[in-house]
């Protein structure tokens, strides 16, 4: 009877230890195949690291390392410009803040077109290229469209005024600038914000050579604007209007009045009478 309880409790370990086997080598074959797997991704799709908002960010904000993550990004579909490494964006051996140029989500890559160089302000200083000046517009709720008007927006200047030496033709509005950028609304300069806003001021970037055209407009007129589309890239044509052409008056002609004959007199007392008696007209 024991040596029966001992074959069985022998063959027991044995169907145990050979389960135990199994199971091993079925992880350890499934572990290897799922490397394999992993590798071979890799291969086909190499990456690398690239810095990325951790958190939604806002113009003007400071951008500090903690609002930054890095994360795995195809090594052919990186944006130009792009942080790899916390080290280049915030440099061990500059202190200097860093400031948020242009509104990122979540999950958006940190550029360099997007941030200020360390100790760089934040200010129009930073929206304006290499020979733009920035010329502030007055505006009101008419002439500003109604408010809803944003930095990075282009738009027409139209100047109305009355031109000196045609007084007949009334005032005249004529656009004297096409496609140009606003940069600030205001003391505004970001592009965040909610809903239209009435603004009194806007802030253009332009050449010298406009600012010198727009100071004469808005010295001597006033100025509209118009908003163009976000994809509208069409070169508006010259365009002037005066108060006879908007009515569709033709331009008034002057008759001529046709020569009168001279005719020439003198004349004469005759007693109480007064009497005029034509002669030749001379000269």
């Amino acid at each position: 009877m024991r040596l029966v309880f001992g074959l069985v409790l022998l063959v027991g370990i044995g169907l145990a230890g050979g389960a135990v086997m199994m199971a091993k080598n079925y992880i350890d074959a499934y572990q290897t195949e799922l490397a394999k797997e992993r590798a071979s991704r890799q291969a086909v799709v190499p990456t690398v690291k690239v810095l990325v908002a951790d958190a939604p960010l806002r113009y003007g904000e400071i951008l500090r390392p903690d609002a930054v993550r890095a994360v795995r990004w195809p090594a052919n579909a990186v944006p130009e410009g792009s942080f790899t490494s916390v080290e280049t964006l915030f440099p061990a051996d500059d202190t200097r803040q860093r400031f948020v140029l242009r509104a990122m989500e979540k999950d958006e890559a940190i550029m360099a077109v997007k941030v200020t160089e360390p100790g760089e302000d934040a200010g129009l200083i930073s929206r304006l290229e290499r020979g733009m000046r920035a010329f502030a517009i007055r505006v009101d709720v008419a002439s500003g469209v109604s408010g809803f008007l944003r930095p990075g927006d282009r738009v027409d200047i139209y100047w109305t005024g009355r031109i000196p030496g045609n007084d007949d033709r009334g005032d005249v509005t004529k656009l004297i600038e096409s496609g140009i950028t606003l940069i600030a609304i205001d003391q505004t300069a970001g592009g965040d914000l909610d809903g239209a806003l009435i603004a009194r001021t806007v802030t253009v970037a332009v050449r010298p050579d406009q600012v010198a055209k727009l100071a004469q407009a808005q010295s001597s007129g006033g100025l509209s604007l118009a908003l163009l589309g976000a994809e509208d890239d069409t070169v508006s044509a010259s365009i002037e209007v005066d108060q006879r052409s908007l009515l569709g008056l033709a331009e008034l002609e002057v008759e001529a009045e046709p020569e009168r004959e001279r005719v020439c007199t003198i004349r004469t007392r005759r007693g109480a009478e007064v009497v005029e008696i034509a002669i030749p007209c001379t000269n």
